[in-house]
This record gives structure tokens, C-alpha cells and sequence, in this order.
């Protein structure tokens, strides 16, 4: 079996920077996991994956345009402290605001008493990214899992429902 659309694909990663400080490392772990080809994975490395099959190994670079994209300043933003009343945002925080452009992850980069500054960037936009990778395992999606786009675990599909409801995702 090779790596195609609709394959579940299980990888062990070992992700670096420009300066080869580690960022994340699967291996050891829980291989990561992901539906191919339905957008759940950063273009560069869901296209230097395609193809491969159980056992292959690649070192892959993925520049921002492949990757989370470039840094945009645009999306950090200073917020009137009162906004967040009743809470203790921290740097680092991060969480979903509502936009204008529906909902947005961000994280807290910084906190005075009167404006908390948010990024709406990845934390890795704008960088070059390097992964070591070995394809773990392959299987065919569940038609559930085509259904929805997305994996569902073991125990669960990650989403919250009602006692007695099942996934309408």
C-alpha cells in the first residue's frame, strides 16, 4: 500500500528548525496520525509523504509557503485589558477569538495593565521547517472517517457531545 487520498497514514516525526533546535519529537511516542489528501496536514510534507509506503524514511525541508505560511503582523493585535475580565491571561496563553473572519487560535505574547497583545500566526509561521519522518503504518479510512474528513480514535472521535449523541462531524 502507497501513501494516497484517503489513507490513514501513522508517521513518526522529528521536527527542527534553521538551527536544528528540536521543536517536537514523536518518536519514542504515539505515532501521529492524519486522513491523506483532506487538508489535515501541511501541504509540504502531506506532498513529500505521497507515494511512500510503510517503512520509508525522508528528511524533508518546508519553507512557510508549504508550510503554516509567512508571518503576518497584521494579525497581532493589542486588546483592552477589560476584555478579559475574570480571567489571568499569561504569555503563552492561547485560545480561539471570535473574529471577523469567524474564529481565529491565538496566543498571548504579552500582558500590561491596561492592553494584552495576541498573535493570530502560528507559532511557526515564517520558518523554515526540517522533518526526519518514517512512515509507521497505513491503512485504508473508515467510511466514517471519509464521511467527516478526519480521523476518529480509538474511544472517541475528539469531539464533545451530549450523553447519547453520536458524531455529526
Amino acid at each position: 500500500m502507497h501513501i494516497e487520498k484517503d489513507i490513514v497514514v501513522s508517521l513518526h516525526y522529528r521536527l527542527t528548525d534553521d538551527q536544528q533546535q528540536e521543536i517536537e519529537n514523536s518518536f519514542g511516542d504515539v505515532p501521529m496520525s492524519y486522513l491523506h489528501g483532506h487538508n489535515t496536514m501541511i501541504p509540504g510534507l502531506e506532498a513529500a509523504v505521497e507515494g511512500k509506503q510503510a517503512g520509508d524514511r525522508l528528511d524533508v525541508t518546508i519553507t512557510p509557503e508549504n508550510g503554516y505560511g509567512e508571518y503576518v503582523e497584521e494579525r497581532k493585535q493589542q486588546v483592552p485589558a477589560a476584555a478579559f475580565e475574570g480571567l489571568d491571561p499569561q504569555p503563552g496563553m492561547q485560545f480561539t477569538a471570535d473574529t471577523d473572519q469567524g474564529p481565529m487560535p491565538v496566543t498571548v505574547i504579552e500582558v500590561t495593565d491596561e492592553h494584552v497583545t495576541v498573535d493570530g500566526n502560528h507559532p511557526f509561521a515564517g520558518q523554515t521547517l526540517h522533518f526526519e519522518v518514517e512512515i509507521v503504518e497505513l491503512r485504508d479510512a473508515t467510511p466514517t472517517e471519509l464521511e467527516h474528513g478526519h480521523l476518529h480514535q480509538e474511544g472517541g472521535c475528539g469531539h464533545d457531545h451530549g450523553e447519547g449523541e453520536s458524531c455529526g462531524h
